[in-house]
């Protein structure tokens, strides 16, 4: 069958190649691939920045964004023929740290988890893959076009997850968040918040194109013009952050109400310097109680509660977070940026 591979640390090796059909013990879930997404991990890995083969092999198959429809499942497994799914990501260690050991790889504290598409393990882009009962979760029927956003919210749900729980300590009842960044991270964020009865803000830079009005079309805020006009009619209890631009990572910081929660879901580039009055900042986060949460990846829970959300999310503007659909034997076309393009996934039934 035909995959979209890479030979991982090699630049340029992005490809569709033929690969062997997935063998049983890759897992007992036989599964016709529907969509894979592609995200700016995938990107990096295509240029070469990381990513591991699997054992004994040059090429990953690509894809951790993923959405398929089960052909074969074993009696006892949960599962039948013709259920939407999406496969989990990470796998523990095989030595589990205590936080692999208590169903928390997302948390792993040692590093020597797994990937599927990323590191170690083949991913989604095909069209078959298998995958373990225990790492598949079912989709409601109704997200056969968007079921593919799952593996994103996903990583917005733990978020959200971090931010109640932090809260818990005491007396919490948010009413302003602010999500900077309007990427799909940031978008599902949004949703979130607004899910939750929030007075959701979002900021980015763009002014034009599907991105401001998908905020507005939730009923939420959009701001392009800076971090100070986003937060001048009120201070954010909460700031889920998804640029990992260091200047807005730190200008947030500033800019919660007191007792505020801020979120970190952007990963920053090293080596950029800014200037930073650490003294004040610090002042200010002990003097009102704030936290700064980082927060990565999910584990199989958080895809549950992902899936929730998404069946009760507006279909029509799900569907208009998809900017394009790129059939299979052209995906390099998927991994180029172009203007308007919001979140783009690979279409394996084509």
């Amino acid at each position: 069958m035909r995959a979209l591979t890479v030979r991982p640390g090699t630049a340029g090796s992005l490809a569709v190649r033929e690969v062997p059909e997935p063998p049983a013990g890759d897992g007992d879930l036989l599964v016709a691939g529907v969509a894979v997404g592609v995200c700016g991990t995938d990107r990096e890995i295509a240029a070469g920045e990381y990513g591991t083969a699997p054992p004994g092999r040059e090429h990953l198959v690509l894809g951790h964004e993923s959405l398929g429809r089960v052909q074969e499942a074993p009696p006892g497994s949960g599962f039948a023929p013709g259920d939407l799914v999406v496969g989990v990501v990470r796998r523990p260690d095989p030595e589990p740290c205590g936080a692999c050991a208590h169903g928390e790889p997302d948390m792993c504290r040692n590093g020597r988890y797994s990937e599927r598409g990323i590191g170690g393990l083949d991913g989604f882009a095909s069209p078959r893959w298998r995958v373990e009962a225990g790492y598949a979760v079912r989709l409601d029927p109704a997200l056969h076009r968007t079921g593919v956003l799952l593996e994103p919210t996903s990583v917005v749900a733990k978020a959200w997850e971090q931010i109640e729980r932090v809260g818990a300590r005491a007396w919490f009842e948010p009413q302003r968040l602010l999500v900077t960044g309007a990427g799909p991270i940031g978008l599902l964020a949004a949703l979130l918040g607004v899910q939750r009865g929030l007075d959701t803000h979002v900021l980015d830079v763009v002014t034009d194109g599907p991105k401001p009005e998908l905020v507005r079309a939730l009923g939420a805020t959009y701001h392009h013009d800076g971090l100070d006009r986003a937060v001048s009619g009120a201070e954010p209890d909460v700031v889920l952050e998804a640029t990992g631009v260091s200047s807005i990572v730190f200008g947030a910081l500033s800019r919660t109400a007191p007792y505020g929660i801020t979120c970190l879901t952007g990963v920053s580039a090293g080596g950029t310097r800014i200037g930073v009055d650490g003294g004040a900042l610090n002042r200010e986060i002990v003097l009102d109680n704030d936290v700064v949460i980082g927060s990565v990846n999910a584990n199989r829970r958080h895809y549950q509660q992902a899936a929730e959300a998404l069946a009760t999310a507006d279909a029509g503007w799900l569907e208009r977070l998809i900017s394009r659909r790129v059939p299979l034997e052209r995906a390099t076309e998927a991994f180029e940026r172009r203007d308007g393009d919001v979140k783009v996934v690979l279409d394996l039934e084509g």
